[in-house]
């Protein structure tokens, strides 16, 4: 067996080729981690939005966007009556009557932002229990709560979002009152307001929907009172079926992230191997001159598998470094919301994975092209 001495002396013979197959390398996982990353983010975030207690009343044929959906009002009262597996609180049925829009906020310098609007009363608070006030007060009218990441889905700053601060929706003036929090869900990327505000501000006359929290996660009660009441055309669908939905939505955007990574990995995933080929193939000589002096094929194989994986395990490490250090817990805008990029235990692993099999696949060209002819041909190449 050829000592690791050898192998590593090897990659400080050429220190400017031997970056070029870390750089490689590294570009390779980064981008292999990045896209995982950002699709496990993804799905996670709109996974963890939906509680299984939580049942949504919408507008029927509106299943897939309750932007788009309306109910009439009396539903917010006939709701707690006809489902008796809702929650209590105070003695109050946690009901959530909510009005959602995406629309225009207007910053105090003039800055138009396009924002998701959510209008709710304070029971919102019983049925989204993932959430919690972190500063100020909850909004009365002409007030809005904002979420901590708000300010990324509108593409501004933290300043500008404040409690103090003024915003305006059309010619209504809206002051903010405080910050709310919900880790890892697309709520914090929202602003919510007044339902009654929100309403008058769209000229809406009656809400999107209607969201109930039952004692349990069937929904069998609310589903039954959507189909007996079809006077009132909704229909009931738990929030992880909806987000689960919107899951499916997205998944040709996740692919299209694979394929734009994989595309720009492949290029340079080329480029390393055509280096790693040429620094092989150009000592075919030398591995022939070791195995005149008694080393076997296979012992060559492995140091050359050796040296290209300590290339690529360096790679991976610098790539690992990277995403640590720059792209963890870094926020990413997408038009339902807005996800923190996490890189976790698996997405490392994925990384290691790629840059092993870089190393091995690599391998074998210049492999079979220096140790497969027979011994005297190598020896008297050039």
């Amino acid at each position: 067996m050829l000592p690791l001495a050898y192998t590593i002396r090897n990659l400080a013979r050429n220190p400017g080729r031997t970056a070029q197959l870390v750089i490689g390398s590294a570009l390779v996982c980064l981008l292999v981690m990045a896209a995982s990353a950002l699709t496990r983010a993804m799905d996670g975030v709109l996974a963890a939005t939906g509680s299984p207690h939580n049942v949504i009343l919408l507008g029927a044929g509106s299943e897939e966007s309750v932007e788009r959906s309306e109910v009439p009002a009396t539903v917010e009262g006939l709701a707690p009556a006809a489902i008796p597996s809702i929650t209590h609180v105070l003695g109050r049925p946690a009901t959530s009557t909510e009005v959602r829009y995406m629309g225009i906020l207007s910053t105090k310098d003039g800055r138009e932002l396009r924002a998701r609007m959510r209008g709710v009363d304070e029971r919102a608070m019983w049925v989204h229990q993932n959430t919690r006030l972190v500063e100020g007060h909850f909004p009365a009218s002409g007030e809005a709560m904002v979420g901590t990441l708000a300010w990324r889905a509108l593409g501004t700053t933290p300043d500008d979002l404040t409690p103090g601060q003024t915003l305006r929706l059309g010619d209504m003036a809206v002051r903010i009152s405080g910050t709310f929090a919900a880790p890892g869900t697309i709520l914090e990327s929202e602003i919510w307001l007044d339902r009654n505000d929100l309403m008058t501000a769209t000229l809406r006359e009656n809400p999107s929907c209607v969201v109930v929290r039952l004692d349990s996660p069937d929904p069998t009660d609310a589903r039954l009172f959507a189909f007996q009441r079809s006077d009132l055309e909704i229909a009931a669908i738990t929030e992880p079926e909806y987000y689960a939905a919107l899951s499916r939505f997205f998944r040709p955007i996740r692919h299209m992230t694979w394929l734009t990574a994989g595309l720009i990995a492949a290029a340079a995933l080329f480029g390393g191997l055509n280096t790693l080929y040429a620094a092989l193939v150009s000592r075919i000589r030398e591995l022939a001159t070791l195995q005149a002096i008694g080393f076997r094929r296979r012992h060559l194989i492995l140091s050359m598998w050796a040296e290209s994986t300590l290339a690529a395990t360096a790679g991976f490490i610098l790539a690992a470094t990277t995403t640590l250090f720059l792209l963890h817990d870094w926020s990413v805008s997408f038009s339902t919301g807005v996800f923190r990029l996490s890189f976790g235990p698996s997405t490392l692993f994925l990384g290691l994975a790629t840059a092993l099999g870089v190393a091995i696949i690599g391998t074998l060209p210049p492999a079979w092209r220096c140790l497969h002819p027979p011994l005297p041909a190598t020896l008297r190449a050039s």
